[in-house]
């Protein structure tokens, strides 16, 4: 039985769509469980509601698990120690975690990024079996830019020309599936990056030519940055991201890895690629809508 949290998010719902037909798993999500696509039909799957912070529902998702997907994304929560707990109470042989590439940047000193190191700390100690899943920027991250490309044919962000080595979900997912379903992962940590590293300008112009209309990519400044993000996040995860770009201006994000390659045989998608494949998040809906 394989238990995989986060099972509408970003990762985890890919994960789910590219398990074994047949495989027994668990699908947790905190929310409704409508909200849940399962993978193909005869896939052995179930839902279950569950929460970090609710050691009996906790203990409900787990009972059976052998091998657990594990994301979290509440910074600064102690939502990992809470489940890791849990599953070595429950039997949990391995845990395969969503983590970030960042914690392997000794400049990267931001809030995001010393919760990623501890919790990559806690699950090494845990005494279970363990892999690291480290992805740079999801590709996915574009879809931000879907009100201002419908509206305006604007891409705004910080530090137009800075590049980053961003990743398709989808590869991270090939590869969660592969650690979790393979053996030969324990103990691994592997950053995943795409084929090449992009800049904002270059994915906005990627995006418009994939649309088939004209983008402009339209630079803040770090004062009208800071004031956007400290609407959309607390203050202290904002500066976080506005010390990430910092850093990706400066280069730290432009490596590029043949992870996904190496773990699933296949190449990494490029920006392009993720790009055409999802025109249809960015198309002008429909009048009256």
């Amino acid at each position: 039985m394989i238990l995989v949290t986060g099972a509408t998010g970003t990762v985890g719902r890919e994960v789910v769509r590219r398990l074994p037909d047949g495989m027994s798993a668990r699908l947790m999500t905190r929310g409704s469980a409508r909200g849940v696509e399962k993978g193909p039909a005869g896939s052995a799957q179930e839902t279950v509601i569950a929460d970090y912070g609710d050691p009996g529902s906790l203990g409900r998702a787990l009972a059976g698990v052998r091998t657990a997907f594990l994301v979290t994304n509440r910074v600064g929560g102690d939502d990992d120690a809470r489940f890791l707990r849990a599953a070595r109470g429950a039997g949990v042989e391995r845990v395969v975690k969503l983590s970030a590439a960042a914690v392997l940047d000794p400049l990267a000193d931001d809030l995001i990024t010393r919760w990623q190191r501890a919790n990559e700390e806690l699950l090494r100690d845990s005494g279970m079996e363990w892999t690291l899943l480290r992805p740079r920027s999801f590709m996915s991250n574009a879809l931000s830019w879907v009100a201002s490309v419908r509206s305006e044919r604007v891409v705004r962000g910080l530090y137009g020309t800075s590049a980053n080595a961003c990743v398709d979900p989808r590869d991270i997912a090939e590869v969660a599936v592969r650690t979790l379903t393979e053996d030969g992962h324990a103990g691994r940590a592997y950053t995943l990056t795409g084929p090449a590293a992009v800049t904002p300008a270059e994915q906005t112009e990627q995006l418009g030519q994939a649309l088939g209309i004209p983008l402009r990519f339209e630079e803040l400044s770090p004062e009208r940055a800071r004031a956007a993000m400290r609407a959309r996040h607390p203050e202290p995860v904002a500066e976080a991201l506005l010390a990430s770009a910092l850093r990706q201006r400066d280069g730290a994000k432009a490596q590029v890895e043949d992870t996904v390659y190496s773990v699933t045989g296949t190449p990494a998608r490029p920006f392009r690629t993720w790009a055409e494949e999802h025109r249809g998040a960015f198309a002008e809906e429909p009048a009256g809508r």
